[in-house]
């Protein structure tokens, strides 16, 4: 005799229980359910206007095709401090593949290099603003003012490839 059979189960494996999921009429329900839900909370608690606006344009930033630059020092976490420097510019240093992006920040702006030296166009991504544009020169330089007031990440552009690093606080 099968364990099924003895609790007089019809044979099926999975009988109907708690987590059916109903007719077409019960979903429609459901989807009447959600949709008042939704409409309730758009009243009651509405996301603000800026909220939306900031999210669609965050999105916009996102690049599909992008690598991902890793963060694999800053001196705010890896470096060893120097007595008799009170604000020492913080160094920070991304890679991705043969790519090297070593960028130094300070009170003044960004100030980086591409290893190996290249020419590339870089964007400063700060948030739903559009950011500083920069240009790498043949030898991989890169200068901009000011520096970003909050959450930052460089978009580098080198021929083909797009590399995004990963986003930092200022």
């Amino acid at each position: 005799m099968r364990d099924d059979d003895e609790a007089g189960g019809s044979g099926e494996l999975f009988d109907e229980g708690p987590f059916d999921r109903g007719t077409d009429e019960d979903a429609g329900e459901q989807s009447r359910t959600e949709d008042e839900l939704r409409q309730a909370a758009a009243i009651l608690d509405p996301v603000p206007a800026e909220l939306r606006r900031i999210a669609v344009e965050a999105y916009a930033l996102h690049d599909l095709d992008a690598r991902i630059a890793e963060l694999t020092f800053d001196s705010l976490v890896d470096a060893i401090p120097v007595r008799g420097v009170a604000d020492p510019p913080r160094m920070l240093t991304f890679h991705t593949g043969e790519l090297t992006v070593d960028v130094e920040v300070t009170p003044h702006g960004l100030m980086g290099q591409l290893l190996p030296p290249q020419e590339a166009s870089i964007e400063v991504l700060s948030g739903p603003r559009a950011g500083a544009r920069l240009t790498a020169d043949d030898l991989g330089r890169f200068i901009g003012d000011p520096p970003p007031a909050g959450p930052f990440a460089l978009r580098l552009r080198t021929g083909d490839e797009v590399v995004v690093t990963e986003w930092l606080r200022a």
